[in-house]
């Protein structure tokens, strides 16, 4: 991962994640691209067909592309002698969120997308969201969410949480997770808090042994009741820095960015969530 894209709308949560991403990307020495998507009012279709005057989506422009610089400048002065620096690439245009960063991101080869979750509720806001679930749903890269009480400290740990269902899947999402964790040195953590039963967690993981060729990986079993539970359980309890799931159709992470499940396990999350596009 060489290349880390940052969306901002310019908020209190989009300058956190951005914080945090340059901290995790002068850890994996990745470079930084942060992106304003600029989105012009709608027009109003019973007055008829009317143009955005030029001028005011040029103030747009100029601003967006003044509050760019400002961000810029703000990471630079981060920058330290003794460390790899990122360099940093700014850019402003007209269209969706969704579409800039999949545009951005296929242009440039980008790695992850770096995002900051809104509302106190840590992910609840964001992932009952229809504009923020249109964004898991239809970006064609990883994307790390940060909420706001996520702490900037370095990521020793990330748990893979799975159902099992699909382990070549999970396969593939892990090889990506590796190239995030080598460089940090970090242990990841295959985790099982959805099924008992165990043969496609032993595929799993006797393929990850004979093909993944990262020593720091483990696998462990969370029992719960529900998977919420589960999921609270080792976002509290299991010392770790990161949780990263693969979001395909009907899988546990799926009904969980639908259903009010997300409400009753958003108010536990402080850590950043990563999620694996369909691959």
């Amino acid at each position: 991962m060489k290349k880390f894209l940052f969306p901002t709308d310019f908020s209190a949560n989009a300058k956190h994640a951005l914080n945090y991403g340059y901290s995790l990307a002068k850890q994996v020495k990745a470079n930084m691209i942060i992106c304003n998507a600029i989105i012009e009012p709608a027009e109003i279709p019973q007055a008829g067909l009317v143009s955005w005057p030029m001028e005011e989506s040029d103030l747009l422009q100029d601003d967006s592309n003044s509050e760019l610089k400002r961000l810029k400048e703000q990471m630079e002065n981060k920058e330290e002698t003794i460390s790899f620096n990122p360099s940093i690439t700014c850019i402003s245009e007209a269209g969706t969120v969704t579409d800039m960063i999949n545009r951005v991101g296929y242009q440039n080869d980008v790695g992850l997308v770096i995002i900051g979750t809104h509302g106190s509720s840590g992910l609840s806001t964001l992932l009952l969201g229809d504009h923020s679930r249109e964004i898991i749903d239809e970006i064609n890269k990883p994307l790390l969410l940060v909420p706001p009480v996520a702490k900037i400290k370095p990521v020793k740990k990330i748990a893979f949480a799975t159902d099992f269902k699909d382990p070549v899947k999970d396969m593939e999402g892990i090889h990506i997770l590796i190239t995030l964790a080598r460089p940090l040195n970090a242990e990841i953590l295959i985790t099982n808090i959805f099924d008992e039963d165990e043969h496609a967690a032993d595929w799993l993981i006797n393929e990850l042994a004979n093909k993944a060729n990262y020593p720091h990986i483990y696998y462990r079993m969370v029992k719960a009741y529900h998977p919420v539970s589960g999921l609270d359980w080792l976002c509290e309890h299991g010392d770790i820095d990161m949780l990263a799931m693969v979001h395909r159709s009907h899988n546990f992470i799926d009904s969980l960015f639908r259903g009010s499940q997300t409400q009753k396990m958003a108010n536990h999350i402080a850590i950043p969530l990563l999620v694996f596009p369909a691959i």
